[in-house]
This record gives C-alpha cells, structure tokens and sequence, in this order.
C-alpha cells in the first residue's frame, strides 16, 4: 500500500503513527489504516513488511468477535465491504483499503498502556535481572528468562507517541487516572489477557505478555487500537516453549536480530533492511494469523 494512496484516502487525517493512520469520519466515528510500516526500538523502518497491516486488522477483528462478552471494543466493522457502504466516499479508494481498514467508535483514550506479562520477557526481564523487580515492584527471587508468572503481572505503561513509554506502578496510575478508572482498567485488561490467552493456547500460540488501549464512549470503558496481535503482544509456539532462555516468536524477531547482529545505535535514521528480513518477517506474522483462525489471510 503505497504512501500515495494513503493520503489520497477523501478524508481527513488525523494523526499518523507509527503503523496506522487515523482518519476523521465524522463527529462518532474514525477510519483506522493499518499500513505495513515496521518499527524497532521505537524507530520506523524505511522498508514494509508485506501484508503486515493485514494480519493487524484482520487479526484484531477475529479477536473482538471473541471478547463481546468480555469487554466493550471500539470496532464496527473491518470488513471493507461494510466499510464502504457505511462511508460511500471510500468507493473508489477500495484497493487501498481492502482488508487493512477498521471502521471504529472514537474514544476518549486513557494515557496509559496497560500491560498484561504473563511471563518474564523482553525489557522485563532486563529489569528483574539488574533488581529483581518490574516496573520498580519486586518479584520473587531466583526467577527464570520466559518463566511463566502466576498470577500474570499487570505493568502500566505512560504512552508516548514517539520514543519510549516509560513503565509506572499502578500507585503511580491511580495518581493519574484515579483509584477507581484504574481497578477497573486492571480488571478488564486482566479479563481480556485471561481470555486471549487461554483460546490462544488451544491453538498452540503462548501469549507471553500484551499491552491494551482503552478509552471512554457512550459505552463505558471500551478497548481501543489493536487487540492481541503480534505488534501488541510476545506470540510464541507453544510447542517450542522452555524456561530459562530466550523464545522462538511469531512477530518481528528477525528484524530486531538483524538490527543486532550490525551493531545499529538505535537512533534514527533506521538503516536499510535486506528484502530477506522482511520477507520472513512477512511470514512470520501471516503464520501467526493462520495458527491462530485457521483462515487463510484476505489480501
């Protein structure tokens, strides 16, 4: 999906960040654009990621038909055929749009992640591996790389649109948002997480941690963004799982191997990427998808 043809969506843009476009449909509700923009480190990639922004939509979409008994979500549709009789002005821009583009309420999004770790990975276990905590809480001692974490860790996050979001206690979240709105938050990401994670693990997928939007509607507290995708979440076959070391995963691991392995800095501008990395990165992420539906992806 060209850059191009994004702008030339006939409506007004709202914000663009670091894989979707947001556009104004009107006073209720937002067109989100899920491109094939790849980050890393918190910096974009020059290079897509075939299809990626597919498997966000469609993934997202199969994951909120599952979750209507357990929480509000903000999507209406993901289906483009839908979309565009909802908003006929997106009649001749279908192409551009076709299975990437999610027709949603607009909410009033709360400023924090909420994190869901389920097991001690990534930055993590950086964290607990210098002082023994998370997010400044401590942990039990004597914990392994990927272990799994009971009962699951919920790990506020501050957003940031551009670098890095800072990890906060949820003492520090209850300053912010208030003791109320933060119970509830925790209880709904918790929900959701529990869920996801138990429909993943039947299809042989191990949820290691995600991290959730919410905002405020009409509706109540309402789930926002992308829901338990590769991008929002550590995705690892299960059948190759086993404590103690790093995990095989199902997201943009060869993109940030490969960052590694030619010693970047981690500062913009991102350098090129080998047309390898991304193809396998591409399969990567449509593998997930299959693994996860048993569908094929709509592209």
């Amino acid at each position: 999906m060209s850059p191009l043809k994004r702008s030339d969506l006939p409506l007004r843009k709202l914000s663009q960040g670091k894989v979707r476009d947001v556009y104004c449909v009107d006073a209720d509700r937002l067109l989100l654009v899920a491109t094939d923009r790849v980050s890393a480190f918190d910096v974009v990639m020059g290079e897509a990621v075939p299809y990626k922004g597919q498997v966000l939509t469609q993934m997202s979409a199969w994951w909120c038909r599952r979750l209507e008994d357990v929480v509000n979500h903000h999507t209406i549709s993901a289906n483009t055929d839908e979309i565009v009789r909802a908003v006929p002005a997106l009649a001749a821009h279908r192409e551009a749009i076709d299975g990437r583009a999610t027709l949603c309420r607009r909410t009033t999004v709360f400023p924090i992640e909420c994190v869901i770790r389920g097991y001690l990975s990534g930055s993590a276990w950086k964290e607990y591996s210098a002082r023994g905590t998370l997010a400044g809480e401590p942990l039990s001692k004597h914990l392994l790389e990927s272990q799994a974490l009971e009962p699951p860790v919920f790990s506020p996050a501050t957003k940031a649109e551009t670098g890095h979001d800072e990890n906060i206690t949820v003492a520090q979240m209850r300053e912010l948002l208030g003791a109320e709105v933060t119970e509830d938050l925790e209880r709904q990401a918790r929900a959701v997480y529990d869920r996801g994670r138990d429909v993943a693990r039947e299809r042989g997928i191990i949820i290691a941690d995600t991290k959730f939007e919410f905002g405020s509607t009409a509706h109540g507290i309402t789930l926002a963004d992308e829901v338990l995708t590769p991008d929002s979440s550590r995705f690892w076959p299960a059948d190759k799982y086993k404590p103690g070391q790093a995990q095989e995963s199902f997201d943009k691991q060869y993109v940030r191997d490969y960052l590694e392995e030619i010693r970047w800095n981690k500062q913009p501008p991102a350098p090129a990427l080998p047309p390898e990395v991304a193809r396998r990165t591409s399969e990567k992420y449509v593998e997930a998808y299959h693994q996860l539906t048993g569908r094929e992806l709509e592209v």
